[in-house]
């Protein structure tokens, strides 16, 4: 499993960013190896999105979406005054209750 953990701040004036975020979510749920995303907000601001891809090249599929790379350089553009990117790969995972049982 790749876990993608994108921490971003965005510009005050980012005023059509949930519209944009709403689809890549929408797109992103389509694409093969896709596992699951959720996003956070801090009290301070600053937002995480949490992805996950059952492989190395599920997530780099996505990476390279034409539709999402032309929404990660709008959002470098408009959206974000900051971000901060970090491709993981899972070394262990454990879950409670079990997963399936």
């Amino acid at each position: 499993m790749v876990l993608t953990v994108f921490r971003n701040r965005l510009k005050p004036e980012a005023q059509d960013y949930p519209d944009l975020a709403a689809r890549m979510s929408e797109l992103a749920k389509t694409m093969p190896g896709y596992v699951s995303h959720k996003t956070f907000v801090a009290d301070d601001g600053e937002r995480v999105t949490l992805v996950e891809f059952a492989s190395e090249e599920a997530q780099r599929a996505w990476r390279l979406h034409p539709e999402h790379a032309a929404a990660q350089k709008r959002g470098r553009a408009e959206f974000y005054a900051e971000y901060r990117l970090q491709i993981c790969t899972v070394q262990r995972e454990s879950a409670f209750p079990p997963r399936g049982g």
